[in-house]
């Protein structure tokens, strides 16, 4: 049975790898500080626990694992990856979650190794914000593909926006919500907003293909193979809560008149972001069907009671502009 090291592992992204490779057969190990419950409490996932920004903790990992495939699931600094390929210089495979925000042009579809990666100054590279993510991200990429050319088995993943069970950052869950409470709610800009999202059990499939499949020194975008529009998203969570709603778009002057501007609303982006996936789909990877996926999605966030409302405007002042746009 092969091994396999999924540093981090018990949040989000992380839970699903954890998942998807114990039930592909692989004697599973996870990685954390353990500050947060462990969901995997069996003896089917193995735990230790330490601090990944430390080399002797991944060393100590790397002696009592002896892992054939490393997932790192938490790698937001680029030298939180130069000291793990080092350090997993020899395992068959290092896979590296990096993220669509590391494209630094817009461009429809952004593609691995024709659009261009984001640049990363020193100062980036050390800084914690959300301006820097991106940047970050883009000189991990450039960290795996330098220890690629020593040798490493070293690659990358970028997915887009992570949806699905589990979602701590409650970014889709604010749709979820207004679907489920409200029969009327607000779009921004028309509801013509795309941004690509990727459903969280196909990002996990990914990274276990691209572990099992893919090239040295490769990158491979990860999102769902149909891209809906905003718009198109409340109609699909709709269905799955079989529900009418009516979506009642708005532009920037009439948001701005209540107080709001757009990407005050989760989820909505001013240009199209959309990943090229046929690089993945040529390791057989596919996305699952939106309704399986949102009615599972949806399922949990009901359970949990994930609203993401605090990431969106407070529904007095959306009801407000509702009401003024349609008396």
């Amino acid at each position: 049975m092969d091994s396999v090291l999924v540093i981090g592992g018990g949040r989000f992204i992380g839970r699903h790898t954890v998942t998807e490779f114990r039930d592909a057969g692989y004697d599973v190990t996870m990685l954390t500080r353990g500050r947060r419950q462990n969901p995997f409490t069996n003896a089917e996932v193995a735990h230790i626990e330490g601090d990944r920004r430390e080399r002797d903790t991944l060393e100590t990992a790397r002696e009592r694992v002896n892992p054939d495939v490393v997932v790192d699931c938490v790698a937001y600094f680029p030298e939180d990856v130069r000291v793990a390929t080092d350090v997993f210089a020899d395992v068959g495979a290092y896979v590296y979650i990096s993220s669509g925000a590391a494209y630094g042009a817009e461009r429809t579809p952004k593609r691995e190794g024709e659009t261009p990666l984001a640049g990363c100054t020193a100062e980036q590279a050390t800084t914690d914000s959300a301006e820097t993510y991106g940047p970050r991200k883009a000189e991990g990429d450039r960290e795996v593909f330098a220890a690629a050319e020593d040798g490493v088995q070293a690659m990358s993943v970028r997915p887009t926006v992570v949806y699905g069970p589990y979602d701590y950052t409650e970014r889709f869950a604010y749709w979820v919500d207004r679907v489920a409470e409200y029969d009327r709610v607000v779009v921004p800009s028309d509801g013509l907003s795309l941004w690509q999202m990727a459903y969280v059990e196909d990002v996990a499939s990914a990274l276990r293909l691209v572990a099992e499949r893919g090239t040295a020194g490769e990158a491979y975008n990860v999102g769902d193979e149909h891209a809906p529009t905003l718009r198109e998203w409340v109609d699909l969570l709709a269905r799955v809560h079989e529900t009418d709603v009516e979506t009642i778009g708005v532009g920037e002057r009439e948001l701005r008149a209540a107080g709001l501007a757009p990407d005050d609303f989760p989820i909505y982006r001013d240009s199209p972001h959309l990943l090229s996936t046929a690089k993945l789909r040529g390791l057989g990877w596919s996305s699952t069907p939106h309704e399986t996926a949102l009615a599972v999605t949806v399922a949990e966030h009901l359970e949990n009671d994930r609203t993401g409302r605090e990431f969106g405007p407070d529904r007095d002042t959306e009801a407000a502009l509702i009401d003024r746009l349609t008396e």
